[in-house]
């Protein structure tokens, strides 16, 4: 027997939601401790091949899949890889991609404004990193009679969660990066997924290589990333 209260609202079942509130100085506390956690977060390039338990990526999507969604379609699908050969062939195709767009697809401008960054047509981490998590985002349903059913606000949802996946790497001690090879339509036809979805992102996960270097970057401060209406 549960204890959960419920409440059917509108014709539908509903549980009690019983919040998490802390005094103001609690608030201030733990806010201020995550934002200095969140900010040693970093995209790591150079990844360690030591393996991470297939449990902790299980974790780590189920925290993705925590993230809202429209309607609560939860329009989102994550494959996680570990088979070496499978992330070489993910790696071959992926730098085909990609030496296409620095030397065809890319403006000297965009090159310019990665420069800093250190970034080039080499993917090493896919095959390095013991684990890559593709998230496809599901543009529509198909029902077991083959009837197509709409998703919402598709790109918001898995934006959403997949910035929830990158929280939830950083809490678990490893790195990652994301890789958004343009286009990504061979992810597709690589793991042979269905034609209701679309690659999104590409997450390596790992933990980061030793003597790791990453690029001095500035974070905007608030009053260049904000607003307030008071």
């Amino acid at each position: 027997m549960s204890l959960t209260k419920t409440k059917i609202i509108k014709g539908y079942e509903h549980v009690a939601y019983l919040p998490l509130q802390y005094s103001e100085e609690e608030m201030i506390k733990r806010s201020t401790a995550y934002l200095n956690w969140l900010d040693k977060r970093r995209s790591v390039r150079e990844f360690s091949d030591q393996p991470v338990p297939k449990e902790v990526i299980e974790n780590i999507i189920l925290s993705a899949s925590t993230a809202p969604s429209g309607a609560h379609k939860q329009p989102w699908t994550f494959c996680a890889i570990s088979n070496p050969e499978l992330k070489s062939q993910v790696r071959e195709a992926a730098e085909i991609e990609e030496k296409l767009g620095y030397e065809v697809r890319m403006s000297e401008r965009w090159k310019q404004d990665l420069a800093h960054l250190g970034t080039d047509m080499h993917k090493p981490f896919i095959e390095t990193a013991p684990w890559i998590i593709v998230a496809f985002k599901r543009v529509y349903e198909i029902d077991e009679d083959g009837a197509k059913h709409n998703n919402y606000y598709v790109n918001e949802s898995v934006g959403i969660a997949s910035g929830m996946m990158i929280s939830a790497i950083h809490n678990a001690g490893l790195v990652t990066l994301t890789h958004t090879p343009s286009p990504m339509n061979f992810l597709a036809k690589l793991l042979n997924r269905p034609a209701n979805e679309r690659a999104f992102i590409l997450f390596p996960i790992g933990y980061a290589a030793e003597d790791v270097y990453v690029p001095k970057l500035q974070r905007k401060p608030l009053e260049e990333v904000s607003c307030f209406y008071e």
